[in-house]
This record gives C-alpha cells, sequence and structure tokens, in this order.
C-alpha cells in the first residue's frame, strides 16, 4: 500500500514582511481580480533544474521538489542578463515561474539561454485573513518624521550581475574601518534578500531595500516607485547613519526606477562607484544616462588590461575590489570626498 508524500510549505523572501504567524486560509480567486503586490500561494510542478532553491525569510537557499508550496508575491521582472517576465502575463491556467530565488511570481516570456529553465509552479490561491487578501502594500509602514542628510556612497552598473554588490561589501567595510555607522540599502531591482544581506555581513549596522516598503521588485509606474522611496529614505534616515552605502540594482538605463532614485538622493551623493561588466560598457552607461563616476570596479577592471582600457576610453580611475591594493585607492577616495577617519 502506498504512502502518501509530505510536502511542505516554504515563504519566499520576498514576503518576509508579510504577517504570516496569524491565522490565514488561502483561497483561489479569478484571474481578473489579482493584483500586483498580491501575496499568494503557488506549487511546484516539475522536478526544478539542479541548482535551482527558494530563498526563505532569513536569506537561507532552500533546495525544492515537486509538490512543495510557496508563498510569494506577484510582480515584474525586466533582467538584461536573466529573465523577463510579468504576473500580468499569467495565463488562466495558472502557470506561472519564480522569477527569482526570492519568490517574486509572474509567467516569463523571455529568457537567457544561459539560465537553464526557471522552476515552474501553478497557482493555488490568494492569501487571505478576514476576508481581505494580503498584499505587500499592507507591510508598508508610516513614514518615520525625518529626512535622509546623511553622505551616500553611490553603486551603479552597467547592467546586473556587473559587480555592485562586491564592491559595496568592501566599501562598507572600509568606512566601518574608520569608526562610521553605516547602513546599506538597495533601493532597485528585484526583490533578493541576499544582497543586503551582504551588507549586513560587511558590518553594516543597519540594511534596508524596496521590499521594506511594500516592492517585490522596482519596475512599477514611476509615481508609486517615488513614493514608496521617501517612505524607504526616510526609514534609513531614522537609523541615524553617518553615510549610507547605496546601491541601485541593475542599471540606471532600465525599467527599475534606477533614474529616479538618482534624482531623489540628489546631492547627498558624495562618491559614485560604477561597476562594469566590460571597459566599453562603462563608455556607453556615461553617454547615455550623462553621469560621471568616481571610480570603475567589477569584472572590467579585473586586470591592468582593462584598468588602462577604461582609462583611455573615458579618463576614469578604476580598481580590481578585491585585490589588496584597492584598500588604498578607495581609501583616498573616501578621504577626497569627506570620508575620513571619524577617530582622526
Amino acid at each position: 500500500m502506498g504512502t502518501a508524500r509530505w510536502h511542505r510549505t516554504v515563504v519566499g523572501s520576498v514576503a518576509r514582511r508579510v504577517d504570516l504567524d496569524r491565522p490565514y486560509r488561502v483561497r483561489a480567486q479569478p484571474r481578473g481580480e489579482w493584483a500586483h503586490g498580491d501575496v499568494v500561494v503557488v506549487q511546484v510542478t516539475t522536478p526544478p533544474v539542479a541548482g535551482r532553491a527558494v530563498e526563505l525569510v532569513d536569506g537561507r537557499m532552500a533546495a525544492l521538489d515537486v509538490g512543495d508550496r510557496i508563498v510569494g508575491a506577484l510582480g515584474h521582472r525586466h533582467a538584461t542578463l536573466e529573465a523577463v517576465g510579468s504576473w500580468r502575463d499569467v495565463g488562466p491556467d495558472g502557470c506561472m515561474h519564480l522569477m527569482t530565488g526570492a519568490a517574486l511570481l509572474g509567467r516569463v516570456t523571455s529568457l537567457a539561454t544561459t539560465m537553464g529553465d526557471p522552476v515552474n509552479v501553478a497557482y493555488v490561491g490568494h492569501v487571505e485573513r478576514d476576508g481581505a487578501t494580503l498584499s505587500l502594500d499592507d507591510t508598508v509602514p508610516a513614514r518615520p518624521d525625518v529626512d535622509l542628510d546623511a553622505p551616500v556612497v553611490l553603486l551603479i552598473g552597467t547592467s546586473m550581475a556587473s559587480g555592485k554588490t562586491t564592491a559595496g561589501r568592501v566599501v562598507t567595510h572600509l568606512l566601518k574601518a574608520r569608526g562610521h555607522r553605516v547602513v546599506g540599502a538597495k533601493v532597485t531591482g528585484a526583490g533578493r534578500y541576499r544582497d543586503v544581506l551582504a551588507f549586513r555581513d560587511a558590518g553594516a549596522d543597519a540594511i534596508f531595500d524596496f521590499v521594506d516598503v511594500g516592492l517585490p521588485s522596482t519596475v512599477v509606474d514611476p509615481a508609486l516607485f517615488r513614493r514608496r522611496l521617501d517612505v524607504l529614505l526616510a526609514l534609513i534616515a531614522a537609523a541615524e547613519p553617518d553615510v549610507v552605502v547605496v546601491e541601485a540594482g541593475a542599471s540606471p538605463l532600465e525599467p527599475y526606477n534606477g533614474e529616479a532614485a538618482m534624482e531623489a538622493l540628489g546631492d547627498l551623493v558624495v562618491l559614485t562607484i560604477l561597476s562594469a561588466s566590460d571597459p566599453y560598457a562603462v563608455a556607453g552607461v556615461m553617454d547615455g544616462f550623462g553621469r560621471r563616476a568616481d571610480l570603475v570596479a567589477g569584472p572590467a577592471s579585473a586586470t591592468s588590461a582593462g584598468v588602462e582600457l577604461i582609462h583611455r576610453l573615458t579618463g576614469l580611475p578604476a580598481c580590481n575590489v578585491l585585490q589588496p591594493a584597492a584598500t588604498d585607492t578607495i581609501g583616498r577616495l573616501l578621504d577626497d570626498h569627506g570620508l575620513s577617519d571619524r577617530g582622526a
């Protein structure tokens, strides 16, 4: 006689601010009633590609099996190097994908050939309590009555996976060594907790990202993004930083509202580090966005040949942040931009 197989329910990190400790129910809703940010339950329908996992609310990755249920949120993704998709593209059959490991949910419509198949899931139902659908919108905190006035080190990139988070870890570590209270933040991108956790691992005193203000990704209407960013910057200010290390996910030219974020930060930005995939991309971002960085990092600066080519194309300094010599290079930049040792 066969034994029924037990399957678990896990919560993706994109839903980490949702109160799921109190009782709730899962109820299927007609496709026409779905909305951006809705918290839903899906079920894994096919064996995931080896290595595919879901990021849990603590940032740990958990392997998946057919039949596992995942709590995530409906949203949009528009990644240049990985996947493009949206909850709006989900059909009446409810078949969709994990668009990120954090359980950003929607149907992938374009996928890089290097990625392998995304995790296939099927809609089970919306998470409800007291007759109301739970949404990431419900998690937006009240705006603290304070405005951000701390200096910002801004990390931008020529694309996703260009080394921004790595550069952010190095900068955070150096600022902490200089006695600063540092807040790390990711203000644009698609929900993954690991990026801001990397700032904490490097010593940041507090960390924030756009999920903290109810956005599963920042591919949203610019007016909505600006309202939520205003709350996010106030939350950062309330943490009383000496310096804020801010990562803008993807690149400023992609539809993640990077340009709006940089406009909001404005004169607070005292130092900009551009992480680039190749030297020619540095020139492309500078021409396309009209903003000059103070330092180039990322794969483009992995060797002396790349550093030389970047300087020849753009006149910008560059360094491999993983090499010991980068400490001196970045340290001088911090000194030059008013971020010296607080004990000096």
